[in-house]
């Protein structure tokens, strides 16, 4: 068993208010879990208005699937289009 973990930090420019930002988070999170089978939660900087720091987690019997898993959000939520990924780290387990 392989577990993998991503930490993700946003952008998100268009957000004027808390409530902005945990609309566009809300709807990128919820389309990634679905699509990808994934957890995922904002971890950090939950006061601040336009950043965001969200919590990718998958488990997997190789790695290199975890790996694909992980490329693949990065790219879902950057096609959201009002929410840009400014940087990742991922580990590995």
């Amino acid at each position: 068993m392989h577990v993998g973990c991503c930490r993700i930090e946003l952008h998100i420019p268009a957000s004027t208010s808390l409530k902005d930002k945990r609309r566009a988070l809300k709807s990128v999170l919820a389309r990634v879990r679905a699509k990808l089978n994934i957890s995922a939660a904002e971890i950090e900087d939950q006061d601040l208005w336009q950043r965001a720091v969200v919590g990718v987690v998958c488990v997997s019997n190789t790695q290199s699937v975890i790996a694909r898993t992980f490329e693949k959000t990065i790219r879902m939520i950057e096609r959201h289009g009002s929410i840009y990924v400014t940087r990742y780290e991922t580990e590995y387990f």
